[in-house]
């Protein structure tokens, strides 16, 4: 367990670093998200424009959130995860390759686009993908379907109250005529045997669960501390292979910005259109956070700076070294050579 010191340290630290992210270059920000609207221009951004949180799970329990962190907002592309997750334990790692591949696509999250060799979507974290994933979730009907979805939302956050926004499904499910044409296109090679509205029903309900951005820590916590809830103990599927899922978010995760992702931050994410970024730091911690100003390629812009400066100040690069590591310990002078740059 953290002492209270430490505690303390690490929450000033959390807030110092909230507070100089909080001013935010609006010239990086291309869309705004709102819950009863979704995109919007950057100049009718209101309220939106300050909305920020930024939270961290530690694999002892422990939780530390500034911001807006207990703000609700929809999950949205972040449910490709745990649709993902339960895909994986409902028909194992072979089924569910033949249908849904893990390659990074450099395309948009919802291009209409498969894999011309094999006809597959090219990775669970775009669209396509995800809708294929979502057919493979068993269940009597829809309704089970989605029940099973949320409930393992609920074990990974430890959160009993997530649900599906009713609204926020009712814009999506109005507005779902290109994942209906990716959909079809799927059932048209062979890659999707369900029937269509069905399928985009159980996706998009997944899509509107809405939880707070210490959920999304929690979460992230759960798949760093190897898919056991570090505060309940519980292990919300006993069948998932973590590597997996952890490597295709590695990979996959932040839409057509992957690449530069692994290259700066380099840990497993998740980014949604609402301004959520889930962070899983395997062995050492969770990180939420949760800001609607969207840059170009859909991921948050104050997100995206966050989570890159955390993993720099505390050397959580899957490829740093043993003196990159640090406790949220003030950031270098702008003037200032890094021991990366000394070391070449």
């Amino acid at each position: 367990m953290v002492d209270q010191q430490t505690s303390r340290r690490i929450h000033e630290r959390l807030a110092e670093l909230y507070q100089r992210h909080l001013a935010t270059d609006d010239s990086r920000v291309a869309n705004y998200y709102e819950a009863t609207r979704g995109y919007y221009p950057t100049s009718d951004a209101g309220e939106e424009r300050g909305t920020f949180a930024i939270s961290l799970a530690d694999l002892d329990g422990e939780l530390y959130g500034v911001g807006d962190h207990e703000q609700l907002f929809a999950l949205q592309s972040i449910s490709k995860v745990f649709v993902y997750s339960l895909a994986l334990a409902d028909c194992g790692r072979d089924r569910v390759l033949k249908q849904v591949g893990v390659e990074p696509t450099g395309e948009a999250f919802n291009s209409i686009l498969l894999n011309e060799h094999d006809r597959r979507p090219y990775n669970p974290m775009v669209n396509a993908g995800a809708i294929a994933a979502a057919s493979m979730v068993r269940g009597k009907d829809s309704e089970e379907k989605v029940s099973r979805i949320v409930e393992v939302m609920r074990l990974f956050a430890g959160n009993e109250s997530l649900s599906v926004h009713q609204e926020t499904f009712e814009r999506e499910w109005a507005a779902t005529d290109r994942n209906r044409a990716i959909a079809y296109l799927m059932r048209s090679y062979g890659m999707l045997t369900t029937d269509v509205e069905e399928v985009l029903a159980v996706y998009l309900q997944g899509c509107s669960v809405r939880l707070s951005c210490d959920d999304l820590a929690r979460m992230a916590a759960t798949l760093a501390n190897g898919g056991v809830n570090p505060v309940t103990g519980v292990r919300p599927l006993p069948g998932l292979r973590v590597r997996d899922v952890l490597s295709v978010m590695f990979t996959c995760g932040m839409y057509d910005f992957a690449g530069e992702w692994v290259f700066d931050v380099g840990v497993p994410a998740k980014s949604a259109v609402s301004g959520g970024i889930l962070a899983a730091v395997p062995g050492k911690m969770g990180i939420g956070t949760f800001s609607p100003g969207l840059d170009q390629h859909g991921n948050s812009v104050r997100g995206t700076e966050v989570c890159s400066e955390i993993s720099q100040r505390l050397g959580l690069h899957l490829f740093a070294s043993d003196d990159e590591d640090a406790l949220l310990g003030p950031s270098a002078p702008a003037n200032s050579t890094s021991a990366t740059q000394e070391r070449g």
